[in-house]
């Protein structure tokens, strides 16, 4: 190994320990002290909840465990967005599983939970596979009423999609083990079966001192709407829980008689591990986000035995192609390249930049996994579309535009990986967040922007001293300087993957040797739902 490896495996190993630490604190939810006291009252954490429902937690992954990092400051933070949201396996059968955590703000839905919920229910439908929504929420965050109460992604869309998850035969399971109040109320009732827990649990439109003061009735919250009330005499509940494990027990015997599922019938053998050592994915990824490397070499520590088959090989090299196994699966990959190749006619430094030939190839490319029923894996790093008069007399417009239209109405599974750069309209051509990706990840590397950080900072800086100037001041190169460094802190800030991720323009930061479990899962999920419409690129310029 040279120390240029050494140099970059010493780096993204500390981005990776930088994840692992932020991961644990955010798994502390609203902190030790609120945990201890949930747990006083017997009950269960939300993670201590789902880990007990699934069959092995460690094999599940997390969707938005970063999502409200760093926002929302001024009201006390929203870690994880105050929700809990793995898809794992329950009784041996695949499920989304969302649990509120009402160690933040009681379970109280901020903007960015709403969103969360949406993504977790946007799962379910795409892959259709069942969810369990495990309920402790004081409901909608009233400080903040106006950004989560009437719009159409809001709060209200959940029980929209309640129904129409219930008419497109999704199973959905609800269990009341805490506070469930005011519109909160309906998606245990409108989900196919409702549990709650004896004494912890509580279902009402409103609670006691909303009670008295509206219609002067005084009753005790237990009375109003407890365990006993809704499955003995208003019949709104279906099971009554002694305790968190016993519902948690109850959901596993339900899902358990689940019948099968028509398949999609994507492509799986036995799965086989890389060839070539995973491990050195941290010393091919190079520390600063300018230089070059070989994506092949990525591209063989992440699939089976290595195996990879490129598609036009010696044609359009700014972008690799080629068929692949992941964990079993049949995958087709587009991926950047960023290194130093030899073409027909000379050298190139790609640089991960998209030219006319790559996104011919892109596309005839997913053209043929569509007619094959290939999952599609999107490897990013890619610093956008070819510039300049070549390109543009050249039709990277209109060779740019047969890509997107390919990602666009691709209708076999995506899944996008941003390893490192994603910007511009290479991020929107290489199937980012806008174009349905089933499930969308970032590695600890990534950057997600418009542009790169010092060319708009650059761009910024000469809007800010015309303005600065038209005011008058006199702008001196140190001052010019301090600006600079000013505007580009702040855009590194926002194109930082935990900054995606605490947005939900990604659906996790993860450690590059997850990426397999990650694509995997997500097939698995996948293969719940068949393709209902076929492959049609409509109009496109040739």
């Amino acid at each position: 190994m040279d120390i240029n490896f050494n140099t970059n495996e010493d780096y993204n190993r500390l981005l990776t320990s930088a994840l692992k630490k932020k991961l644990l604190k955010v798994y502390k939810g609203g902190g030790e002290k609120r945990l201890e006291k949930i747990r006083s009252k017997g009950k269960l954490t939300a993670r201590e909840r789902v880990a007990y429902l699934l069959d092995d937690d460690k094999k599940a992954i997390e969707i938005g465990a970063l999502v409200g990092d760093d926002m929302y400051q001024e009201h006390g933070g929203c870690p994880s967005g105050g929700v809990v949201v793995k898809i794992g396996h329950v009784q041996g059968k695949q499920c989304i599983v969302v649990a509120n955590d009402a160690s933040v703000k009681a379970g109280a839905w901020f903007p960015i939970t709403a969103k969360k919920n949406l993504r977790a229910q946007e799962i379910a439908m795409e892959n259709k596979i069942p969810v369990i929504y495990l309920v402790d929420s004081a409901g909608v965050y009233l400080p903040m009423q106006d950004e989560i109460f009437p719009d159409k992604e809001h709060f209200g869309r959940i029980f929209r999609n309640n129904a129409l998850m219930s008419s497109m035969g999704i199973t959905q399971i609800s269990a009341v083990m805490g506070s469930c109040v005011a519109g909160g109320a309906y998606l245990p009732i409108m989900s196919d079966e409702a549990l709650i827990v004896d004494k912890t649990g509580s279902i009402f439109l409103a609670g006691s001192y909303l009670v008295k003061a509206a219609i002067g009735e005084s009753i005790d919250n237990e009375t109003l709407g407890g365990a006993s009330t809704h499955c003995e005499i208003s019949g709104v509940t279906d099971y009554k829980s002694k305790d968190d494990k016993d519902a948690l027990d109850t959901i596993k015997n339900i899902v358990s008689k689940i019948g099968d599922f028509e398949k999609a019938g994507y492509n799986r053998i036995s799965p086989k591990t890389p060839k070539e050592n995973p491990e050195d994915i941290f010393g091919i990824l190079p520390k600063l986000r300018t230089d070059q490397y070989d994506m092949n070499e990525i591209i063989k520590r992440l699939i089976d035995d290595s195996n990879f088959e490129e598609y036009k090989e010696n044609y359009g090299k700014s972008i690799i192609c080629g068929y692949a196994r992941i964990d079993g699966w049949a995958v087709g990959i587009v991926a950047n390249q960023r290194k130093v190749v030899k073409t027909a006619k000379k050298e190139m430094q790609f640089g991960g930049v998209i030219y006319s030939d790559s996104a011919d190839k892109a596309t005839r490319f997913i053209a043929n996994c569509n007619q094959k029923k290939i999952p599609l894996v999107f490897l990013q790093d890619v610093t956008g579309f070819m510039v300049g008069s070549k390109s543009e007399h050249g039709g990277i417009i209109k060779d740019g535009a047969k890509m997107v239209n390919a990602v666009s109405n691709s209708v076999v599974p995506k899944f996008t990986v941003i390893i490192g750069n994603s910007y511009g309209a290479g991020n929107y051509a290489m199937c980012g967040k806008a174009y349905d990706p089933r499930l969308i990840c970032a590695w600890p590397s990534a950057r997600l922007a418009v542009m790169g950080g010092m060319q708009a900072a650059k761009v910024l800086l000469q809007i800010e001293t015309s303005a600065l100037k038209k005011k008058g001041e006199i702008i001196t190169p140190e001052r010019e300087a301090e600006i600079l460094e000013s505007i580009k802190e702040k855009y590194d800030k926002q194109t930082s993957p935990y900054y995606a991720a605490a947005h939900l323009w990604t659906d996790a930061v993860i450690n590059p040797l997850d990426t397999r479990k990650w694509i995997s899962t997500g097939i698995e999920a996948a293969n719940h739902a068949p393709i209902e419409k076929p492959f049609n690129l409509g109009i496109i310029q040739t």
